[in-house]
């Protein structure tokens, strides 16, 4: 009934189990001796190989899309306007996140061409002593944003940013003309509703800088140009605002670059599995040679083989080799991981499973839904209750910087579900509450709490 919790039972029940004291298949943990003479207890070796093919991916990503992450220079000119970024001079930081606002036309006629911010805020970071904001700096028929430290002159007025009121109810930045919610919604409808970038949040020695936005980093952002894109309408609490301003499918939740990123790291989960595929096939006749005593390459002979990679009868062993070691035509290798298999094919299937939860994590952060927190200096993922509220300001998160929405976090708070799974077997099962007998004289424990159906 819900896809979401069935895949997460059976990856937290059903998957580890099936691979359980098992040595990773990866060559890194294959060349390295010392890796395979650990004692690799329950999922650990499953976790191991999760890790190498995320880090992999991660890697990947950056040669294929990271000239559209840049990082910022901290140029004298930068220091001549903002003399607290002394220590910096000379130096790239890496961007944490790039923050805009969305756009609309202004109601008032005198400035009607001009493309004014919603910003529900103009406070970049609230922390005491480390109290950062965007001032907009208007010149004629036009503006510009510039970052400042320390806590702003009228500091209630940038709290509110351009909002008005709860709701949709804004304010234009160059008339102060109120814009009611029915006139931004019809911008969003016709599809006029844009964004512009606010400031830059960037990594410092002790903590975030926040930078002006530059029209560099502005168009490099909207050189993206997605081959693809998640068009299907929205459905359920997901339509519970966005559809109102224009938001109809799920694409319309991410921008062009977001969509560049997800999409590229959506094409290399498939890619990491058959990569796993192959060197799980490449492992095994590894420990088939090791069995025989033969080895192909210089000092080929008998050899030691450590447990764990071959080895029968000791804990971390794999199956029984025959005929089909490291045939991936064989019956055992070519069964799927939905047919109860333990071969090639499934194994891999398994990781990329876990790191298409990575992926899940990811688009849960980079998406135009998520949230930067200035009390927190953090983003905040779309997911913060059981709907998609509508946001005005949002973080473009670098998923190359080490911080909420990188990959290779995700892959790591993954990793940390099913290192420790260690029982011997599970499953998972739909039953009907009311009939069901699998619960009597039993302590149950349920988590999401929302789908405790059993008495």
């Amino acid at each position: 009934m819900n896809p979401v919790a069935v895949l997460i039972n059976k990856a937290m029940i059903e998957i580890p189990p099936m691979f359980a004291d098992r040595a990773p298949a990866n060559p890194q943990a294959r060349a390295d001796g010392s890796l395979l003479e650990r004692t690799w207890k329950g999922a650990q070796g499953l976790a191991e190989d999760v890790r190498y093919y995320g880090e992999w991916m991660r890697e990947e990503a950056g040669r294929r899309i990271g000239h559209l992450y840049p990082k910022v220079e901290i140029t004298a000119e930068t220091v001549r306007r903002r003399p607290d970024l002394k220590r910096y001079e000379g130096r790239t930081l890496t961007v944490i996140a790039w923050l805009w606002a969305r756009t609309v036309k202004s109601p008032n006629p005198a400035f009607a061409e001009v493309e004014v911010p919603l910003c529900s805020t103009f406070m970049l970071s609230t922390k005491k002593g480390k109290e950062a904001y965007v001032e907009p700096v208007i010149r004629g028929r036009g503006y510009r944003f510039e970052a400042r430290t320390g806590a702003p002159e009228d500091s209630e007025a940038a709290k509110k940013g351009t909002k008005l009121a709860r709701g949709a109810n804004f304010k234009c930045l160059l008339s102060e003309m109120p814009m009611a919610g029915d006139y931004i919604k019809a911008e969003g409808k016709a599809g006029r509703m844009g964004a512009r970038l606010m400031a830059i949040v960037a990594e410092g020695d002790r903590g975030r800088v926040y930078l002006s936005p530059t029209k560099e980093h502005e168009a490099i952002a909207g050189q993206a140009m997605p081959e693809w894109g998640p068009d299907n309408e929205l459905i359920g609490k997901c339509r519970d605002q966005l559809p109102l301003y224009g938001m109809n499918t799920f694409a319309d939740l991410f921008t062009s670059r977001q969509l560049t990123a997800l999409a590229t790291f959506s094409d290399l989960v498939a890619e990491a599995t058959e990569r796993a595929r192959e060197d799980f096939l490449a492992s095994e006749r590894d420990a088939a040679a090791a069995l025989s005593g033969k080895q192909d390459g210089p000092g080929a002979g008998d050899v030691s083989f450590p447990a764990g990679a071959g080895a029968s009868s000791t804990a971390n062993a794999m199956p029984p080799f025959g005929s089909y070691a490291g045939d991936p035509q064989s019956e055992a290798n070519a069964r799927a991981l939905r047919e109860g298999g333990s071969g090639a094919r499934a194994y891999a299937e398994a990781v990329g499973v876990y790191l298409a939860f990575a992926l899940d994590r990811m688009a849960n952060t980079i998406c135009t839904i998520a949230r930067w927190t200035p009390g927190r200096e953090q983003t905040v993922t779309a997911f913060a209750r059981q709907a998609i509220p509508m946001t005005w300001d949002f973080p473009d998160v670098n998923p190359f910087a080490g911080a909420a929405g990188d990959y290779g976090v995700s892959v790591e708070g993954v990793i940390k579900g099913i290192a420790g799974v260690t029982q011997p077997n599970g499953f998972a099962s739909q039953q009907d509450a009311t009939l069901q007998s699998i619960s009597a004289n039993k302590i149950v424990s349920t988590d999401p709490p929302y789908y405790d159906n059993i008495g």
